[in-house]
């Protein structure tokens, strides 16, 4: 199966994008090499020349009048695209990591109704340190994703109205948060093992310092252990209703 499958299923591409003028443009040739779907690049309020080289690349550029961080420059494209009529989401990052490559295995078992979204996986790409990170965050929130950090997902139009929604505008992340969402309202989660490069340049939104580092790790655990008791006090309840 190519990425250009399934003609009746309109696919789009989201990238948030903040301060990313080295990579965004080899990554949007990279995308256009592999596939014609169109790309929407939210611009964060970037600081450099993002926008502009976006534009250039052939991207559709939605520039944010304030900064609301990679969920809601995501968030923001997703529901762009809700609106245009698409059945179909991938979102990537703007660093240069994702390989659009990976886009057709991807997007295959969500066109084939065999998940409602599909994560690419690759943990090796990742330290020992933030493995860890990951370990707890999954005992937390009893999420068992490969990679529940990975930006690189494809969402059917079941996943898009679910996280289109306004009470999911305030997810402050948009990995762990998203992902507890979507599994408690039901959704299929499909882990698919890709490749993934080094950033092409800039820093990571999250691991650029211990003291961003250490609240995202507290919020994360927090969000990931209410929802897994809510669930669970959840499930009591109807249980004993049945």
């Amino acid at each position: 199966m190519t990425a250009q499958a399934s003609v009746s299923l309109k696919v789009g591409v989201v990238i948030p994008a903040l301060n990313e003028a080295d990579s965004i443009g080899k990554v949007i040739s990279s995308l256009r090499a592999q596939c014609n779907y169109p790309v929407v690049v939210v611009d964060d309020c970037s600081e450099d020349a993002t926008a502009r080289i976006a534009l250039q690349a052939g991207a559709q550029v939605l520039p944010l009048a304030a900064r609301l961080g990679a969920w809601g420059a995501t968030q923001t494209g997703i529901r762009y695209l809700l609106q245009q009529g698409f059945d179909i989401v991938v979102t990537l990052d703007a660093d240069g990591q994702h390989e659009p490559d990976s886009l057709p295995a991807l997007l295959g078992p969500v066109i084939q109704g065999q998940a409602d979204v599909a994560i690419g996986t690759c943990p090796e790409r990742v330290s020992r340190l933030r493995l860890a990170a990951w370990m707890m965050m999954k005992i937390t929130s009893g999420l068992r994703m490969e990679d529940i950090t990975s930006g690189l997902r494809v969402y059917n139009r079941r996943a898009l109205l679910e996280l289109a929604d306004p009470r999911a505008t305030m997810l402050d992340y948009q990995d762990v948060g998203v992902l507890l969402r979507l599994q408690a309202a039901g959704l299929t989660l499909l882990d698919v093992p890709v490749q993934m490069q080094s950033r092409c340049g800039g820093s990571s939104r999250v691991f650029h310092s211990w003291l961003v580092v250490c609240r995202y790790m507290l919020q994360t655990l927090v969000l990931g252990l209410s929802k897994r008791r809510l669930r669970s006090k959840t499930e009591k309840k109807h249980d004993f209703m049945d």
